[in-house]
């Protein structure tokens, strides 16, 4: 893939898991789930890879605060799935793998990862299972509706994205 048409299709990921999280989303617990964000995160896992996945990824976390509906912990949580999903999809080559790392990564890990997150950068000292029921259903139903959009678009492998 050229690097033009990288650098386009990164931008169109980051838009569509911008704009995407406020148009849907819903209450999780003590947070609210975004699953866009983890569909994203799934598909460019799929589709780009893990180095691009983690910055789209990024880019969505710090454009979500900078237009104020996000938090900070959007980032540990999508990033770590993010690269989970492209470094599981890349080892086994099938999209539901890439959907068990994005639900590992962040559902588990980045919910822990986020404990020390909010105590050092929020000032807010919370337990390790604060975060996973929000981060867990999130993750899930975002991976679901990934899995559910890959398997009906067929990409041939002749043809570069």
């Amino acid at each position: 893939m050229n690097r033009t048409r990288l650098l386009t299709t990164m931008a169109a990921f980051i838009a569509i898991g911008t704009i995407g999280s406020q148009l849907l989303w819903f209450p999780a617990g003590v947070a609210k789930a975004y699953p866009v964000q983890h569909t994203v995160n799934v598909m460019a896992a799929v589709i780009l890879g893990p180095g691009p996945a983690v910055i789209i990824a990024f880019m969505i976390g710090l454009l979500r605060n900078m237009l104020g509906f996000g938090t900070l912990i959007a980032f540990p949580g999508g990033m770590i799935g993010a690269f989970l999903a492209g470094f599981l999809f890349r080892k086994f080559g099938k999209p539901f793998w890439a959907a068990i790392g994005e639900v590992f990564g962040t559902g588990i890990i980045g919910s822990l990862f986020s404990v020390p997150f909010a105590k050092i950068i929020l000032g807010s000292s919370v337990g390790a299972l604060f975060f996973m029921p929000s981060f867990l259903i999130s993750s899930i139903t975002g991976a679901c509706i990934a899995l559910f959009i890959v398997s009906r678009v067929t990409i041939d492998k002749h043809i570069k994205i």
